[in-house]
């Protein structure tokens, strides 16, 4: 009975890197090899990163993908490397010129065949057809006797194609390579389908899946290998790179290794937070963050993500008090720069403001976000100066109703909680609290900031129940309609109060002018505005229900 040792390389690249997302895969195939592998494989779309977009339409970047391609098998054969099979994500052109999803597989020096895939979920820029039509020829290997199947993450998915894939070749694995975004707990279903997927086909399922942050995507990685019955072989660390090993027989049966421990539901967003902060400021070449310290528990929160993703050293903070601002506000905001080491300035805007209402006379609303487009001015303009990116601060509570004031506190170049409903804010801030006390650290976010009452502070004794529903309900409506896709009348029906559901389904409705100005942030939910959902801004259409008393 023949052994082949297989390795899934979790590996982070960059979209358009292909030099640099080459070398990491050389280096992942040299470790791979000196542990004695004989097959190794790599995530959907290694060579170019995912999601290329509308890079996949331009053929000079076609091109270049392809000759990366053929020059990392040429390199791999140079290195003394040509035995190792290698399966890994890229991109090709059809003869139509189509740009094509394939896994190339390299061997000898060459690329000895590659299986196109032709559609990328969320991405208009793949053909739309099914991949697996009847009498379509699965795409099978053999290495040392181990008869290998390859698919490519959606595949996976298909009701029917992986069960055609493995069975029609008689295969003993399944190898799937992935570049799935997180949501939150997607990895469960993922594990889920996997195991399914190895019991209907009776082959051993290895998917190999991406790590990193691009842009509002998060790819948690937890590579695994599964056996047919549903057992889990080995696992990987998710958002964390790493290089699994399996021992597999010709027989599908995997040995086994080391089970990485599951995350709880906390634990898994507050690290995909911190990986989409990390990884869009650095892939992107900037050096350091700044973002307004209000003594509120979104930005306490955002400065202690900022210092884990970059370090407290890169993290500045601005205290930006006015009139209207409590004694305590002022005083946690500085606490929050203490407790996480980050720098803190103070600005007031108290001068400021006065300035512009000599020449403006506001009122109402409108003097209220003069104070907020006055901070806002005061980020970008240290921003410019220099050199900081600004993070926004709000939540998608505040995004959902159109909480925000444009050109204010909705200025800046990345929002990290733009995803992250209140109750999870501030359930998020505890946890990480919590952590903090188990090993001994400074909990980095100050317990006045959880604990008191949210608000903007833009007049005299604001709350922020005086404009909003209670924050529980407003999130409860806010997953109902916007990720469930509910009506305001199912919304009625399933018991909730129905003046506010229809009134935070008015709000959201009318919000999505604000919401297309805002910056991007990283994804954790099903729908996540921006990246998931856009509305049409100018539109007449309201949910049956929702003027009714």
């Amino acid at each position: 009975m023949s052994t082949v040792r297989f390795a899934g390389a979790q590996v982070n690249t960059t979209v358009g890197d292909l030099r640099g997302n080459v070398e990491l895969i050389l280096a992942s195939c040299h470790e791979a090899a000196a542990s004695g592998a004989q097959l190794v494989a790599f995530p959907e779309m290694a060579i170019t990163g995912y999601p290329v977009e509308d890079l996949a339409l331009r053929p000079s970047f076609q091109a270049a993908a392809i000759s990366a391609t053929e020059e990392l098998a040429a390199q791999l054969g140079r290195d003394g490397l040509g035995h190792l099979a290698v399966v890994v994500g890229s991109l090709a052109t059809s003869a139509d010129g189509r740009p094509q999803n394939v896994a190339a597989v390299l061997r000898g020096g060459v690329v000895e065949r590659t299986y196109a895939k032709h559609r990328l979920p969320n991405y208009g820029v793949f053909d739309e057809r099914r991949l697996f039509e009847p009498g379509d020829e699965p795409c099978v290997i053999e290495v040392d006797g181990v008869v290998v199947s390859i698919a490519i993450c959606e595949d996976l998915w298909e009701p029917d194609s992986p069960p055609q894939l493995a069975a029609a070749a008689g295969a003993d694995v399944l190898l799937v390579i992935n570049a799935s975004p997180f949501e939150q707990g997607k990895h469960h279903q993922r594990l889920a389908l996997c195991q399914t997927r190895a019991d209907q086909t009776a082959a051993t399922v290895m998917y190999v899946a991406a790590v990193g942050g691009q842009d509002e995507l998060v790819f948690d990685g937890g590579s695994m290998v599964v056996r047919p019955g549903g057992s889990i072989a080995v696992s990987s660390p998710r958002f964390v790179n790493h290089l699994l090993f399996c021992d597999l027989s010709d027989g599908g049966f995997a040995e086994q290794g080391a089970v990485a421990p599951d995350l709880d539901e906390h634990a898994e967003v507050y690290q995909a937070l911190v990986v989409g902060l990390r990884d869009y400021v650095t892939k992107n070449g900037v050096g350091s963050v700044v973002l307004g310290l209000s003594g509120g528990i979104d930005s306490a929160l955002v400065a202690a993500i900022a210092c884990d993703a970059l370090g407290s050293a890169n993290v500045f903070g601005i205290a930006m008090p006015s009139k209207y601002s409590s004694s305590h506000s002022v005083e946690d905001a500085h606490d929050a720069a203490e407790r996480t080491g980050l720098s803190i300035r103070q600005v007031p805007i108290s001068s400021v403001f006065d300035a512009y209402q000599e020449l403006l006379h506001l009122t109402g609303l409108a003097e209220e976000n003069l104070q907020a487009r006055i901070r806002g001015t005061t980020l970008m303009a240290i921003s410019n100066a220099e050199g900081h990116l600004v993070l926004a601060t709000g939540n998608k509570s505040e995004l959902a109703v159109g909480y925000s004031t444009i050109y204010g506190d909705a200025v800046g170049g990345f929002a990290p909680i733009k995803d992250v409903p209140k109750t999870l804010v501030w359930a998020l801030s505890r946890w990480r609290n919590e952590q903090a006390e188990l090993t001994g650290e400074t909990p980095p976010i100050p317990p006045r900031s959880i604990d008191k009452e949210p608000s903007a502070e833009l007049r005299p004794d604001q709350l922020d129940s005086d404009s909003l529903p209670d924050y529980a309900e407003l999130d409860a409506v806010v997953a109902h309609y916007v990720e469930g896709g509910v009506s305001a009348s199912e919304l009625v029906a399933a018991g909730f109060n129905p003046q506010v559901a229809r009134r935070i389904i008015q709000l959201t409705d009318a919000a999505e002018y604000k919401r297309r100005q805002y910056p991007p942030g990283t994804k954790i939910t099903r729908l996540a505005f921006g990246r998931d959902r856009r509305m049409p801004i100018t539109n007449r259409w309201s949910e049956p229900g929702e003027g009714d008393e």
